[in-house]
């Protein structure tokens, strides 16, 4: 990570590029060029998903300082260890803290939100689930929590 000045970044949908081969391959990825601005030290990106792409993402945690997403359009549900299941809609904003493990159990076709980490690159381990949780069933009608802020 670099620990030189920041620099000045602006990224206009105008010009937005969605590329495939991030994380997950139900999604795609916009850069919004905060980790070149930042060396490395955050990282800011619009995730979308592709249409018809679906099916839950086994347990896993990030090794990161920070992680929050807002979602923009859609909605996702995912199960946390400790929480259990939470449905973020359009305005929703969630905070994932350090380590927490979880699991995505389904999510719109329309899916957009904007995700915000510290540092810009992390690893993802995949985990067991924890000792109460239940396996992430995506057709599975549920109770679950809700984010704060849906309208």
């Amino acid at each position: 990570m670099s620990k030189g000045p920041m620099k000045f970044s602006a990224s206009h949908a105008g010009d937005a590029v969605f590329k495939y081969g991030g994380l997950r391959s139900c999604f795609e990825y916009r850069d919004l060029g905060i980790a070149a601005a930042t060396g490395g030290k955050v990282m800011a990106h619009v995730i979308r998903a592709k249409p018809g792409a679906h099916g839950g993402f086994a347990w896993h945690k990030h090794n990161l300082d920070f992680q929050m997403y807002y979602v923009l359009k859609g909605w996702v549900r995912f199960n946390y260890e400790g929480v259990g299941e939470v449905t973020s809609r359009a305005g929703s904003c969630v905070h994932q803290p350090p380590g927490i493990r979880h699991a995505e159990v389904a999510h719109s076709d329309d899916l957009e939100l904007i995700e915000i980490t510290l540092p810009a690159d992390f690893e993802t381990v995949e985990t067991e689930a924890p000792a109460a949780a239940e396996v992430p069933q995506p057709a599975r009608p549920s109770r679950h929590r809700q984010a704060s802020g849906l309208a």
